[in-house]
């Protein structure tokens, strides 16, 4: 029986992107106060914004609860602490791991003197209940050449561990280089941070979007660095 496979390719213009001078930010699904019922979540994926963040900015205290927050940052660095005293950096090729759990109130500034630009990604936990809890992880460049790197699993595969149903992947790829992803009854979303990919024969650009179903094959002529979220098929 052949797997099947829908893939639908969101292009870069769709999302929601806004300037406020010192935050730059492309909201890739629903998320404050854009709101589009027919975009709120892709499997257990919840929120992924693609941030710039000036030197000397940020964001003020804030609360999350009952979701696990991962921040990539991929140049720069972002400081954060939060209600219980906690308090750190987040540098280049580095992850964080936030499981809000039961609730937590916690800022990020970027303190250094160049703009940081991250991806922040919220999941939806398998658990609920728990309480607040951090983890970070270095994540080396070269690691993820032509190769999947695990930056976070909820499912034993490495990385940093996090309470939820997906498993976060970077991967850079060299011209003519291809890595395999996803698998049956597994969902896939790539968001690619530079170059371009062929999947199932579509043509894939910088800040395009896939959501699909099942395995594939990615292919780059160019060259071409992403993130690739792989996960259980449920639609929420």
């Amino acid at each position: 029986m052949l797997e099947e496979r829908s893939i639908t390719i969101v292009p870069r213009e769709k999302r929601h992107t806004r300037d406020y001078g010192w935050l730059k930010t492309s909201w890739l699904f629903s998320f404050n106060d854009y709101q589009d019922r027919e975009n709120m979540a892709f499997g257990n994926l919840r929120v992924f914004n693609d941030d710039v963040v000036r030197p000397g900015e940020g964001f003020a205290d804030h609360r999350h609860s009952e979701m696990e927050i991962v921040t990539f940052v991929l140049d720069g660095e972002i400081s954060h602490q939060d209600s219980a005293g906690k308090q750190g950096t987040v540098g280049k090729d580095q992850v964080q791991r936030m499981s809000a759990g039961t609730g937590v109130i916690h800022s990020e500034f970027n303190r250094g003197s160049v703009p940081v630009h991250l991806y922040q990604i919220w999941f939806f936990p398998n658990k609920r209940g728990l309480l607040p809890t951090y983890a970070q992880g270095s994540f080396p460049k070269e690691e993820r050449r032509d190769r999947l790197q695990t930056l976070a699993s909820g499912e034993g595969r490495g990385g940093l561990e996090m309470a939820a149903d997906a498993t976060l992947y970077a991967c850079d790829l060299g011209q003519g280089g291809e890595v395999e992803a996803g698998g049956r009854d597994r969902l896939l979303f790539i968001y690619l941070t530079s170059g371009s990919v062929t999947v199932e024969g579509r043509e894939v650009g910088m800040n395009d979007q896939v959501r699909m179903k099942g395995g594939t094959t990615i292919r780059s002529n160019t060259g071409a660095e992403m993130v690739v979220i792989d996960m259980p098929d449920v639609q929420r």
